[in-house]
């Protein structure tokens, strides 16, 4: 039978689980203070060595790319970057810059160009829902790298690299320029001269090859037997030689 206590309720101590008395935390097991100060482990005689430190190429991957600095700023390529979405189109610039540097090639960029943004708008469907429509939009974004005072092979050699390594929704286009000596109208009319050469023996190949030569050869051509043969139609065929 059950039977009141004198003391009141806030008198009362709450008594402690059995599992906490026998099982006890383990820093209660010590009777040293409990300290949250950690200290280094000492150091043995060959820890004294200095650490091997990463390549410096390999810490360059968390920076930002180097750039040359152009002496004349004669532009000599445009390379436009263009794709539908921006994690790989800042990679690639980026891997374009690192590029363009280690080549030598002075670089600016990446230029941030207007986006081009298209829209469409298509029937939904041929049948019941061809009242109703849809539209459908595509962003491109572009990236602009220029490359001032860059020799003509060493800037197609920095294309042919990217274009190598060229990875997926990418697109890329480049204009170039070449500069030449004041005398290109001469070299042109050289050209032009060694194509003509290279031309002569094929003149006479084909059966028209000297059609055109004299008003003469093409009279002789349209007067000879066999044409006026062939033009009647009353003549026969298998006759025609």
């Amino acid at each position: 039978m059950l039977r009141q206590s004198p003391l009141r309720l806030s008198q009362l101590q709450a008594s402690v689980p059995w599992i906490a008395n026998k099982t006890p935390a383990f820093g209660c097991l010590s009777n040293k203070p409990n300290s949250r100060t950690y200290s280094t482990p000492a150091k043995k005689n060959g820890d004294n060595e200095p650490s091997l430190r990463n390549p410096r190429s390999l810490q360059a991957i968390h920076l930002k790319p180097l750039k040359r600095e152009a002496q004349f700023g004669i532009p000599s390529c445009d390379l436009q970057l263009r794709s539908f979405s921006l994690q790989p189109l800042q990679f690639f610039s980026d891997f374009a810059l690192r590029a363009a540097y280690f080549l030598g090639l002075p670089a600016s960029g990446p230029i941030t160009l207007p986006r081009i943004t298209e829209r469409w708008t298509v029937p939904r469907s041929h049948f019941i829902f061809k009242k109703s429509q849809e539209n459908f939009e595509r962003v491109t974004l572009r990236r602009m790298i220029q490359i001032k005072d860059g020799n003509p092979e060493t800037v197609q050699l920095w294309l042919a690299y990217l274009r190598k390594h060229q990875i997926y929704g990418i697109g890329m286009k480049a204009n170039m320029w070449e500069f030449g000596t004041t005398e290109m109208s001469k070299s042109l009319e050289e050209v032009e001269a060694k194509s003509l050469e290279s031309a002569a023996p094929w003149a006479h190949l084909g059966q028209t090859g000297s059609i055109g030569e004299s008003d003469k050869a093409v009279a002789d051509i349209l007067n000879s037997r066999r044409v006026k043969k062939a033009a009647d139609y009353n003549y026969p065929i298998h006759e025609i030689s």
